[in-house]
């Protein structure tokens, strides 16, 4: 008998490939979310630039870690047993 994940769920297991893959884009997002909003409240390029930069170093960091973690977390993950 193999346990396995239904395949119409999000819910499987992630390779470390799709997690970094996953980050970046994810971070992509965020860099523009960031310049956006930070050059709309002061109108400076450069400290738009400069938070951007900043903030992203750490929180990229912190996401990736925070996904893995997650990933290996058991709870409200449905498992199917193939029969």
């Amino acid at each position: 008998m193999i346990e396995k994940l239904h395949p119409s769920t999000h819910h499987a297991e992630e390779t470390l490939r799709r997690s970094i893959v996953k980050t970046i884009s994810y971070r992509v997002v965020i860099l523009i979310l960031d310049f956006t909003s930070i050059y709309l409240f002061t109108g400076q390029v450069k400290v738009a630039v400069g938070f951007m930069i900043i903030s992203n170093v750490y929180t990229t960091l912190g996401y990736f870690i925070h996904e893995r973690i997650w990933d290996k977390i058991k709870w409200g993950k449905i498992i199917y047993k193939k029969s």
